[in-house]
């Protein structure tokens, strides 16, 4: 399975303590593939450093990039579907080049891609991807 997270996705999954605990932990297990571009990269990098500090957001976005079941993707067309918040439209265009299953955000900016026919972006809530993850990743 092939999924692209928004920032907010990732960002939860991270604490230890966290109920979304579970999808960093597969994550890392390579039981999914994570599809991401050199801008999705940055924002992880940027958002993680303002809610934590600069060490942990490079050790995450190092991992990251080395784990083998997270893929970086070029992307060679924006397909601008997010009108209301251009900026998420990153996950949007990774998610095609990637040919992912799922955009994985609780973001109601993707609500949108509900109803594209296409390019067929399928969004998925947080709690959504958890439950794939406990029932069909474990």
């Amino acid at each position: 399975m092939k999924v692209v997270l928004d920032i907010n996705a990732l960002l939860v999954s991270i604490s230890r303590n966290s109920k979304y605990r579970l999808i960093f932990d597969l994550l890392l297990d390579g039981k999914y593939e994570l599809i991401i571009s050199t801008d999705i990269l940055a924002e992880y990098t940027e958002i993680i450093e303002l809610k934590t500090n600069a060490i942990i957001a490079t050790n995450i976005a190092e991992m990251l990039a080395n784990l083998v079941n997270v893929k970086k993707v070029e992307v060679y067309y924006n397909w601008n579907l997010i009108i209301q918040d251009p900026d998420d439209n990153k996950y949007v265009d990774a998610a095609v080049s990637g040919g992912c299953d799922y955009v994985v955000s609780n973001d109601q900016h993707f609500k949108v891609l509900n109803q594209v026919e296409f390019p067929k972006v399928n969004r998925i809530t947080i709690d959504e991807f958890l439950e794939i993850c406990r029932t069909k990743l474990k």
